[in-house]
């Protein structure tokens, strides 16, 4: 059996009096000590890991100042902090064996915006994509781009002075701060802004507590001004962190302290609000993806694109692009970038220019491609085509693919793994391509792969190499690498870090600043934070400090890792390569990852977080010396040893265990399966979330709503021979009140009227025999439907309205027996049971695909697990090789022609979450149906509608299920008429007749209602 695991590391005495301090002080946001929670904020978008003693989830600027100003009473001074926005650096800013402050969770205000002077105040909290989305109505955006816009922070972005696509033209993060709201180490608020030098001097001459603060960067920053000016390179990704140029102006008139605070990555103060500046919006946008024969041609023609006046060029090498093509995102861009003929596309320049007019581009436009017309007919520079669009909507999605791309090199196949650990590193663009022929030369010589994409127009690209950091020799591998890199761009007059910031690189920071100039990072650091306790290790400890700079050497994930036996880790991989890119944070609802993250705001509650702690609980299971793939296998194949008496006695235990923490986090999953194929690492969830309740419940006992469930495809057959009588029982007080109160259910759906069985003709109904005597030009025209239990026994009109529309195609369907297809089993972890209906459903599927005739599914949810599930639980053999198409699939290939329907009304489409992520063109194929027969139908793109199956039917989860529908369904609904929406999932229907009374169809439904 798997362990209890009673002991954790704790947090501390002193952590748990300052926690219980800050309880009775007015704080009004969330403490947390767990294990779990700690576990999920010890890793970022990096290869580090260090576990924090708490996290504090403050609520507002008084919460902040609360929390810092407890902890500068005795005995509470040895403390340390560490602010957190996002979560999204690659180099550990973020990670701290203190405390943490997380501003993302509930910061996440936008205070102001004055459209006339063109800025906005912000909570440090507030996600990138969330401020330009509140912008966008305005005509403005804030300009800083950056691959990871939709969970990114505002704060973190401050915290890093973040750039990425366009800084040529829009600069970096600190070039549009205009004031910052920062909380020093005390407590002690400080209001930044840009004033005179004169001001700056009157404020270090008074008595305040910031006073020292302004005198020190004032005489750092003036005394030492040919120095600075002299060792900072002449960069677009100027030195920050500190940024000692730009707290001057160049004639020295004015002062700014924010640009030291920025970059800081939260080593001298709490940023927790921001006043910036914001851009017009071009309105005329023209993006060209320009292919080439190899990446360095691609590298060597970007000075050629800049002299072209682009206002950004981004590049990829033929890596990222052909990871890009194997995930679902390539479906929204493959017309966008296609192959040329007999030619290999190895680089891909984005070249975009905007403008206010067309007029304004059209020259740079036309002289450009007229170059490239001439390089490609002269076969020159290993240019091979071109494309150009000037569709908003089409550049967005080249850039989202872009975007992803970068997280997409982390599913690289094998144990050796794409790592960020130098890859930011910037030299002046006239030097990059031969800075990179040199970088590829450095990592060939060590035999490395490695992918590389970034910002040719600043001279920044993102090289990844790939390494296995379990393997210890290539740990001391990084070092090496590392050292070598910093060499290498000291040639070029370039820095080791041009975009995301110093992190656990610190250590390199007095080889690049100089002795001198390091030191006025000291004394600055001193000021503000003496005893260096905001994050410390990071960029430079205090002037007298005796204390170190954090290292590359730092503790990194692997550290946990190689502690878990390789033959688990393989097992779960779908868990063990979570990389940390964090792109589950997705802010947006109208996107289907992830809907428990997006509900509760709780990181505990993604992908990345479940996937942490169950790395965490494998490690720590491995270390009581279970053998879980042993234990695994006796669950599964023979029977549970633990009895049901321990199992009881265990469940009534106050004991802590540290399974339950993780049981908490997996509960929250509504098991959409939308991680299996929006994240680009694929971290699949539902698949281990149902292993981990399968031992869990090995010595707990289930809830009766898990039995409920599980059972589902045995009771529903049986209660469908009694229908009127069953929804007469959920329908009335009693039997609502003992489904609520006793099996915690909500809502329960009532049995089909008439049944499927009585709605079904002879014709259709499937006779093996009777079938395998028609011709083979009639099995040709023929079509199986599979049953599943919801569409049968509580939506039987859908099954009767496929036969009607198959039918007035021209073809003949039977409806095969309904046979269970474990899917209720699989989401609630009755693994045994399940590998049991998956052995016998695929045994009757393999026998009727014999037949050679197509079958479809109704619910994409229970056919894809046909495709996924049971090719994880049986083998090869066992599964066999039938194919279950949803509808779509197959009505692709039919000609809708011959049916017309006249309306007036356009239609829209809401998708299953299931379709969405797994079948990205399923929206696509349904509105190309529509079209053929005269209609019109729009597929906006939705996020999860909250019921997930039966999440939304439990007690526990009807407020959460209700907040995710009215995030993105309601809004899509809200304004047309019912009868106009249409859906393809039965939860998701489920779900719409709920909270607005009345049911959409599906499609077909739809259809077949008009014949």
């Amino acid at each position: 059996m798997i362990a209890q695991i009673s002991q954790q590391d704790n947090a501390n005495e002193l952590i748990n009096s300052y926690i219980d301090k800050l309880k009775s002080s007015g704080f009004t946001g969330d403490l947390d000590t767990s294990y779990a929670t700690r576990i999920v904020n010890s890793t970022d978008n990096s290869i580090y890991q260090e576990v924090p003693q708490a996290v504090v989830f403050p609520k507002s600027n008084k919460d902040i100042q609360i929390a810092l100003q407890t902890a500068n009473q005795d005995p509470f001074l040895s403390l340390t902090f560490g602010p957190r926005g996002g979560g999204t650096g690659t180099n550990g800013q973020s990670l701290t064996p203190g405390i943490i402050l997380d501003l993302s969770r509930h910061m996440r205000e936008i205070i102001e915006i004055n459209e006339e002077e063109k800025w906005v105040i912000v909570q440090a909290g507030v996600i990138k994509d969330q401020l330009n989305d509140f912008l966008r109505p305005f005509g403005y955006f804030f300009a800083p781009d950056l691959s990871t816009s939709n969970r990114a922070t505002i704060g973190g972005m401050i915290n890093t002075d973040a750039s990425g696509q366009g800084s040529l033209v829009y600069g970096k993060t600190s070039d549009h701060v205009l004031g910052l709201k920062s909380y020093l180490v005390d407590g002690t608020e400080l209001n930044t802004s840009k004033i005179t030098k004169e001001q700056a001097e009157l404020l270090a001459e008074q008595q305040a507590s910031t006073s020292s603060v302004y005198k020190q960067v004032l005489t750092s920053c003036e005394n030492n001004r040919e120095l600075i000016l002299k060792k900072f390179p002449r960069l677009n990704r100027f030195l920050t962190g500190y940024d000692l140029e730009n707290v001057f102006n160049e004639d020295l008139s004015t002062f700014d302290l924010s640009r030291v605070i920025t970059g800081s990555e939260g080593s001298l103060a709490v940023v927790s609000e921001a006043k910036l500046n914001i851009t017009p919006i071009a309105p005329f946008k023209t993006l060209i993806n320009i292919k080439y024969d190899s990446f360095d041609s691609a590298l060597r023609n970007s000075p050629f694109l800049v002299d072209a006046e682009a206002t950004s060029v981004e590049t990829v090498d033929s890596k990222v692009l052909n990871l890009a093509k194997e995930d679902i995102i390539w479906h929204s861009v493959s017309d966008l970038i296609q192959d040329v003929p007999d030619k290999e596309m190895l680089g891909l320049n984005m070249v975009e220019f905007n403008g206010e007019t067309e007029n304004e581009m059209d020259d740079k436009i036309n002289n450009l491609c007229n170059k490239l017309d001439a390089l490609i007919e002269n076969k020159q520079a290993g240019v091979i085509g071109y494309q150009l669009t000037n569709d908003k909507s089409e550049i967005l999605k080249i850039y989202t693919m872009r975007k992803k791309a970068v997280g997409l090199l982390g599913n690289t196949k094998g144990k050796q793994k794409p790592l960020a650990f130098a890859e930011d590193t910037a030299v002046p663009p006239e030097n990059l391509a031969d800075f990179i022929a040199e970088f590829r030369t450095l990592l060939d010589s060590h035999n490395l792969h490695y992918g590389m994409f970034g910002h040719v127009d600043a001279g920044v690209l993102h090289v990844r190499p790939a390494l296995d950091m379990c393997d210890p020799e290539q740990e001391k591998l990084l070092r090496k690498i590392s050292d070598q890199v910093v060499s290498l761009t000291a040639k070029y007059n370039g820095l080791m870090w041009g975009e995301h910031g110093k992190g656990y690189r610190s250590e390199y920071g007095p080889e690049f600043f100089g002795e001198t100039l390091f030191n006025e990072l000291r004394k600055i650091k001193a000021v503000f934070d003496k005893n260096n306790r905001l994050n410390p290790g990071k960029i430079c400890t205090p002037i007298e400090s005796k204390d170190s700079l954090v290292s590359v050497d730092g503790q990194k994930r692997s550290w946990f890792d190689r502690k878990i036996d390789v033959t688990v880790k393989d097992s779960f991989e779908n868990a063990m390569n979570c990389n940390g890119n964090g792109l589950c944070f997705n802010y947006d609802d109208d996107t289907p990852m992830c809907p428990s993250y997006k509900v509760t705001k709780d990181r505990r509650h993604s992908p990345k977080g479940r996937a942490s702690l169950f790395r965490e609980w494998l490690r720590i299971q491995e270390e009581q010396g279970v053998n879980l793939l042993e234990v695994e296998k006796q669950l599964i194949n023979k029977e549970n040893d633990t009895t049901w008496w321990e199992r009881y006695r265990n469940s009534g235990s106050n004991n802590y265990d540290f399974n339950h923490e993780v049981k908490e986090a997996m509960d929250e999953c509504l098991a959409c399966k939308a991680c299996s194929s929006a994240c680009p690492i694929k971290v699949d969830v539902p698949t281990f979330r149902s292993r981990f309740l399968n031992f869990y419940h090995s010595i707990y006992l289930r809830p009766a709503k898990d039995l409920l469930v599980g059972n589902v495809e045995a009771t529903a057959p049986l209660m469908a021979k009694f229908p009127r009588l069953n929804n007469f029982i959920v329908n009335n007080f009693p039997g609502k009140q003992f489904i609520n109160n006793i099996i915690g259910y909500v809502d329960t759906p009532n049995l089909s009227v008439p049944t499927i069985s009585e709605r079904i003709k002879t014709k259709n109904k499937f006779d093996f025999e009777k079938v395998n005597l028609l011709s083979e030009s009639e099995k040709i025209n023929s079509v199986l439907i599979v049953q599943d239990p919801f569409t049968s026994f509580y939506e039987a009109e859908l099954v009767a309205a496929t036969i009607k529309l198959i039918e007035a195609l021209g073809k003949n369907v039977f409806v095969l027996p309904f046979v269970p297809n474990g899917k209720p089993q699989h989401v609630k972890g009755f693994l045994k049971e399940f590998k049991t209906t998956a052995k016998n459903s695929s045994q009757f599927l393999n026998q009727v695909a014999e037949l050679n005739i197509p079958m479809i599914g109704l619910d994409a949810s229970l056919v894809m697990v046909y495709r996924d599930e049971y090719k994880t639980i049986l083998n090869s053999e066992d599964r066999g090789h039938f194919e279950v198409k949803l509808a779509h699939e197959l009505f692709e290939s039919f000609d809708f022609s011959c049916i017309k329907i006249n309306s007036n009304s356009s239609f829209t489409l809401l998708s299953h979450c299931t379709e969405t992520t797994a079948m990205p063109s399923a929206s696509k194929i349904w509105k190309n149906i529509f079209s053929q027969i005269g209609l019109e139908l729009k597929t906006p793109t939705t996020g999860c509608c909250g019921m997930a199956g039966t999440y939304g039917h439990e007690k526990q989860n009807f407020d959460k299920s209700k907040v995710l529908y009215e995030s993105s369904w309601k809004k899509k609904i809200e304004n047309e008429q019912i009868e106009t929406i249409l859906s393809t999932g039965f939860s998701c229907r489920s779900q719409v007749k709920r909270f607005e009374g009345k049911k959409p169809l599906h499609p077909i439904e739809f259809i077949a209602s008009k014949l």
